[in-house]
């Protein structure tokens, strides 16, 4: 990812003052970043059901709406964009439970960007569920996990955002997978 510029900061400043011209312009600078994630969200998502554009679009809506949220510079965004991905994943997720239609199930791939640890098909509640239980253990890991999951963003850009060492993100980062990994595993073998 290329660093922040300052016409990017300066964008980030007009498009969170509600200029319409510069949100444009944001959503044309990280269209194609935040369709990245979406994809690698998306990996295992069931033909005919939310496409990456999409989902791109509705976190989109939730972004414009945030104009209290400091866009500091494109790390920050990114990781406000990835929490505005999972909150439009969630809420489709438990629509779609509330029409009780159990045969469509809304589903993430959860893993860091080199394909370690990779859980393929991960239900989105569960993980949704998994995560808030988590963040209740250890706020900041679960923070780096939904940065690292939901925003797509490097452990050097989690660094950044939290101000902390890229060592501390990877240790966060090591515990969070792990922890997820099991609480899904017993989610799921019913214990």
């Amino acid at each position: 990812m290329a660093p922040d510029i300052p016409d990017f900061t300066s964008l980030l400043a007009e498009a969170r003052r509600g200029a319409p011209a510069a949100q444009a312009a944001l959503f044309e600078a990280t269209y194609d970043q935040l369709r990245r994630i979406a994809r690698g969200l998306m990996r295992r998502e069931q033909r005919g059901t939310l496409e990456p554009t999409e989902l791109v679009h509705d976190a989109w809506l939730k972004l414009v709406d945030q104009t209290s949220v400091a866009w500091s510079d494109r790390a920050h965004f990114l990781n406000i964009a990835g929490r505005a991905m999972r909150q439009v994943l969630v809420d489709r997720a438990r629509r779609r439970d509330a029409a009780k239609r159990p045969a469509i199930t809304d589903r993430v791939t959860f893993n860091d960007d080199a394909g370690h640890g990779a859980v393929d098909g991960v239900d989105v509640l569960a993980l949704h569920e998994a995560l808030e239980r988590f963040s209740l253990l250890d706020p900041r890991a679960a923070h780096v996990v939904e940065a690292r999951v939901f925003g797509g963003l490097t452990v050097r850009e989690v660094a950044h955002v939290l101000d902390v060492s890229t060592r501390t993100v990877e240790l966060d980062w090591t515990t969070g997978r792990r922890w997820l990994a099991r609480a899904l595993r017993d989610r799921s073998h019913g214990s």
